[in-house]
């Protein structure tokens, strides 16, 4: 077998089964620095053995079995450095685990661990992330805008945290549930939208990332039907979701909410959105994500023939901006305003927001030039629509918001 077609395995395996295995190997040794290395060892091995040997049958079985190996000679190692008692335990534990693919899926009991209270808040949702998808600190320290020594700084002290502390590898009990929920969630939707930034791309990878964060969600609704927070934010996920193929034309251009085909939704994923909003209102229980995922929900009555219920929209957007004033939910109450009430009330919207934000957020200048178009003050619209195309990391963005000025001239 070619090296490549090896690698190629070891990368489809790393797509959709690393999150398991690590969670698995670190639910069992309550290490996941140490976890994380096993693993790391493992691809190592399977891109120097496959080639010559050919991709096992059950790349994940070979991959534990792999870390395994690997975490039982570092704690071989430390049995001279340290007492024997956990060292027995450690390899007992990695003794127990199956040599096939039936092992558990524990990624959401490595969720909650990792939004444990002894963690820092700040770095929980970056630390699940990381050991549950396997995004690295850099990608993680620009979507949290901070440098990246800062995030594997703050990552290191974090999984050290862990083993210091001897957190319990399980679910909390139901009355730490809410404290550490919330948490859960914002960690799932930072990977929604990661992947949804990035798939635009093309890239195999954050398809199967965006994926994985609505199968997350669906598992937290299944074990936590009475969170409605947790169906809020699985029909927004799959909302959301059900629109990507709108988002390209078939020659690859950007097509913004507004211009796509109604056609190339997914309405069966959204009527599924509907329900899980249905029930999470039933639970009279309102937050964040039910509200966003009713913003989404508005937007879909273009499938049924109706229009965008504008007016209905800015007043949710008010709501959320009371919940959660972020920077985006800040510029889309301002885009909501200016559909719903008119261009000038859109600007005085967005007038009030802090320019040290607003700075270098592409999505600030993409609406603001879009306002002073409807205001004609074109020359300004020009100038706005250039500044927020030299933000995107977007080709296909760059030349619809390019393709908007030059209209202007």
């Amino acid at each position: 077998m070619s090296a490549d077609l090896a690698r190629r395995a070891a990368e489809e395996a790393a797509r959709h089964s690393y999150g398991r295995l690590l969670a698995y190997l670190a639910s069992r040794t309550r290490d996941v620095a140490a976890a994380e290395d096993a693993l790391a060892d493992a691809f190592h091995a399977a891109l120097h053995t496959w080639p010559a040997r050919g991709v096992p049958a059950s790349p994940d079985a070979w991959l534990l079995t792999a870390a395994r190996r690997s975490l039982v000679s570092s704690h071989r190692r430390q049995r001279v450095r340290t007492q024997a008692e956990p060292i027995v335990a450690h390899l007992q534990a990695l003794a127990a685990t199956p040599a096939a693919d039936t092992f558990p899926d524990e990624r959401l009991k490595l969720l909650f661990i990792c939004a444990h209270p002894a963690i820092e808040a700040s770095v929980r949702a970056p630390l699940m992330l990381q050991v549950v998808l396997g995004l690295d600190a850099a990608r993680l320290a620009s979507a949290f805008l901070v440098a990246p020594a800062t995030m594997s700084q703050r990552l290191v002290r974090a999984k050290t945290k862990i083993a210091a502390a001897g957190i319990p590898f399980i679910v909390p009990e139901p009355e730490q549930v809410p404290e550490r929920l919330g948490d859960v969630l914002d960690a799932i939707y930072a990977a929604f939208g990661i992947a949804w930034s990035e798939v635009v791309h093309g890239t195999e990878r954050w398809m199967d990332v965006a994926d994985e964060a609505i199968w997350l969600a669906s598992l937290l609704v299944s074990l936590m039907p009475d969170a409605a927070e947790a169906r809020g934010l699985l029909a927004l996920l799959r909302h959301s979701h059900a629109r990507r193929a709108a988002r390209r034309d078939n020659g690859g251009r950007f097509v913004p909410l507004s211009e796509q085909d109604v056609a190339a939704w997914d309405h069966a994923a959204m009527d599924e959105a509907d329900r899980q909003l249905q029930a999470a209102a039933a639970l009279g229980h309102p937050g964040p994500y039910q509200i966003e995922a009713t913003i989404q929900a508005a937007h879909g009555f273009r499938r049924h023939g109706g229009a965008v219920p504008w007016g209905v929209i800015a007043d949710l957007h008010d709501a959320l901006a009371t919940l959660a004033p972020s920077l985006g939910v800040m510029v889309s109450r301002a885009a909501a305003i200016g559909q719903a009430r008119g261009a000038g009330e859109g600007m005085a919207a967005l007038a009030g927001l802090d320019e040290g934000l607003t700075r270098t957020y592409q999505p600030y200048w993409a609406l603001r030039a879009h306002l002073l178009a409807e205001l004609g003050d074109t020359v300004s619209a020009r100038e706005a629509y250039a500044r927020a195309a030299g933000l995107t990391t977007d080709p296909s963005v760059r030349r619809f918001l390019l393709t908007r000025a030059q209209s202007l001239a």
